[in-house]
């Protein structure tokens, strides 16, 4: 029997070599690599398997090759004559220097600029959100797409569900693509009505471990609709009754979401046919519709997809920038805040400057691991001079960002590593003062029903409560 574990020992080495050689030359933060490494040290075989699950980008240059095929596509004009995409692209909207400087690195960093011309819509109730998406969708004429994380088979869903098979019997061309993890509970048959009406339905990346492309830790948590290419839908909002408030222990809940009517929607689409392309390797490009591209406002939007096939760190980029732009204030309301170092380093620095940075984090949520890594970082901003409040009253799922009063940053990202660097997020830009002062007067809002931390209660936590966030912070590289 000696040789079984002896021979057990040596592959268990073996192994741990090769996931370390994997994590050295994956070229991680430091601090996530040496977690990994003291995983895979430390917990034999699993740590590996972990890895594998978790902590490997495995799509990264699949995706780049996917998106530099889609692009040029997107940018061709119709064959009908119709204004395209790259018309959209050729307008130079004009921006204070500030703001120009952040739409330069926006465009540069995600190849999409900002547009002006655009009529924007932002809703924080629900029922509001569902309505304008319903009135939206039944109105389309050629398509309808639909991109989310999250669909309930509920009562909620089932309503969206047969509008969408309503809307196809009608002759309108209708996909909608869901996250394998995110949509995990859907069935079979709530899917089946859907597909027999002719809606085309797909899995971003199902968790089919003997597929070419799957990993259960790169998800995608976008959540798009676009209505015939010139009116599109964009925030944090998913589908299903607990977003209605239809569920106690998840009541209120609260989220942030915009329709936008203009060229900046088509920007979404554009989004959504590089996704489908990479789900299914169907080339919507050759059959989307491009329709004449319509002025109806006059916001400036830029949108910012981003993911794991970039190498940049676009998201983090965006808001070191962001920060240390601001001149008089920042306002945050994110459901998790677990950021990196440039990040927090960004938010610390403003307030020393003077900067008002005020942040708005719910006291529970669906992930409390998050929340304690969270909570672990309160001191040292605390100590900065930044204002933090902790909502009590619902689940506070809101992801905005306002700078100066003048302007915001709604989508689904969340301030954490996960929305940083595995997640595919998509973020709108507004470059529009008055938006963005009613953005910001909004978050004013949710801080006067929120209770503001202090030091001094900080540091009468108990020694279990120290230890809680410390533990969750030595997972905060990883989340």
């Amino acid at each position: 029997m000696a040789w079984f574990w002896t021979t057990l020992s040596v592959l268990n080495v073996l192994i741990a070599i090769i996931g370390i050689s994997f994590v050295l030359r994956g070229r991680k933060e430091p601090v996530a690599m040496i977690a990994w490494i003291l995983g895979i040290t430390l917990l034999p075989f699993v740590g590996c398997l972990l890895y594998v699950l978790l902590g490997a980008d495995r799509i990264e240059r699949r995706a780049a090759r996917k998106r530099r095929h889609v692009a040029p596509v997107l940018a061709r004009e119709p064959a009908d004559g119709s204004i395209g995409a790259a018309d959209a692209k050729t307008q130079s909207p004009v921006l204070p220097a500030d703001m120009a400087a952040i739409e330069r690195l926006g465009r540069r960093l995600t190849d999409s600029p900002a547009t002006d011309g655009n009529a924007v819509e932002i809703y924080e109730q629900a029922d509001e959100t569902y309505a304008a998406i319903e009135e939206s969708i039944r109105s389309a004429q050629h398509h309808v797409y639909l991109q989310y994380y999250i669909w309930q088979a509920d009562e909620t869903g089932l309503r969206f569900r047969d509008l969408l098979i309503e809307m196809a019997g009608r002759g309108v061309a209708v996909r909608l693509l869901l996250d394998a993890v995110g949509c995990w509970k859907l069935t079979r048959r709530f899917l089946k009505p859907l597909r027999s009406a002719g809606v085309e339905v797909a899995f971003f990346m199902p968790l089919y471990p003997l597929r070419r492309r799957w990993s259960p830790n790169l998800r995608n948590h976008r959540k798009i609709v676009v209505v015939d290419g010139h009116t599109a839908f964009v925030g944090s909002q998913n589908i299903g009754d607990e977003y209605r408030g239809l569920r106690k222990r998840l009541s209120p809940w609260i989220d942030t979401h915009m329709r936008i009517h203009g060229p900046a929607a088509s920007q979404l689409q554009g989004v959504f046919v590089e996704d489908w392309l990479f789900a299914t390797r169907q080339h919507l490009t050759d059959r989307v519709y491009v329709p004449e591209v319509a002025r109806p406002g006059a916001s400036i939007v830029q949108i910012a997809p981003t993911g794991p096939q970039q190498h940049t760190g676009v998201l983090g980029q965006l808001l070191f920038a962001a920060f240390t732009s601001a001149a008089r204030s920042i306002r945050i309301v994110t459901p998790y805040f677990v950021p990196g170092v440039s990040v927090r380093e960004a938010l610390k620095n403003a307030a020393y400057r003077g900067i008002d940075v005020e942040l708005v984090i719910p006291s529970h949520g669906d992930h409390p691991l998050v929340l304690w890594a969270g909570r672990s970082f309160y001191r040292e901003l605390l100590e900065a001079g930044i204002r933090i409040y902790e909502f009590d009253h619902g689940v506070l799922h809101s992801k905005i960002i306002t700078i100066d009063d003048r302007w915001a940053m709604i989508g689904s990202a969340n301030m954490d590593i996960r929305s940083f660097r595995l997640n595919y997020e998509v973020t709108a830009l507004l470059y529009d003062e008055p938006l963005a002062r009613r953005v910001s007067e909004s978050a004013g809002e949710t801080m006067k029903r929120s209770r503001r931390i202090r030091i001094a209660a900080r540091e009468r936590r108990s020694v279990g409560q120290e230890l809680m966030e410390g533990v969750a912070r030595l997972f905060a590289p990883l989340m």
